[in-house]
């Protein structure tokens, strides 16, 4: 089982068993932002030590994360959305298989947004995040898909935030579906983190923010 509660070290300022009644979200109707990282002059951090790297990496953006039971995020700008569909492609670059890496959605600030995330060993969550740290909504932890893809791979993710449901997709396949309604409004953002093995290396590309 992965835990419960995700212990949060802040870097970066700037489920399922499938269920039966999980509806998809309709075709979106434009693209509020998109980037594929083949430029590095877009508004994301450029960081690298032997800590953590947020940095553009071969036309993919990269995030790795060298301690444990820690998370590092990163947002494009100062862009705002309300109503989101965030689609990514995200792979495994190297590290444990016992990871999570995901998208963001509602980015207030550190202490305020939530995302959706899946693990290289092939469990996933939708995770609120507030000044006491990160909690699983609506389950107690998370859970195991036969949809994600194990290992070194290329996973689409896809996180939905629409009104008060949040909305987990992988390769295409609704994993989870949870109500929440503390944030309505907030930038979008790429997430990696590691458990209790360090190494997690994560790259994500082809990132569309869509009006859904």
């Amino acid at each position: 089982m992965k835990p419960t509660l995700l212990v949060i070290i802040i870097i970066l300022a700037a489920i399922t068993v499938a269920c039966s009644g999980l509806e998809p979200q309709s075709s979106p109707t434009g693209i509020l932002y998109s980037d594929d990282f083949s430029s590095t002059d877009t508004d994301w951090d450029q960081y690298s030590d032997a800590t953590y790297t947020a940095d553009y990496f071969n036309g993919a953006y990269r995030i790795t994360v060298n301690m444990e039971s820690s998370n590092v995020w990163a947002n494009p700008g100062n862009e705002s959305f309300t109503d989101v569909r965030v689609e990514v492609d995200a792979t495994m670059n190297g590290g444990s298989e016992d990871n999570e890496f995901g998208v963001i959605c509602r980015y207030i600030d550190e202490d305020q947004f939530y995302y959706g995330a899946i693990s290289s060993d092939g469990y996933y969550s939708i995770v609120k995040m507030t000044k006491d740290g990160g909690f699983l909504v609506g389950n107690d932890n998370m859970l195991e898909s036969n949809k994600i893809i194990q290992g070194a791979a290329t996973n689409h993710i896809r996180f939905d935030c629409v009104g008060s449901t949040l909305s987990l997709y992988v390769n295409d396949s609704l994993l989870d579906q949870q109500i929440d309604s503390a944030y309505t409004v907030g930038n979008t953002g790429l997430i990696a983190g590691t458990f209790d093995t360090p190494g997690t290396d994560i790259l994500f590309d082809n990132l569309i923010v869509y009006n859904p």
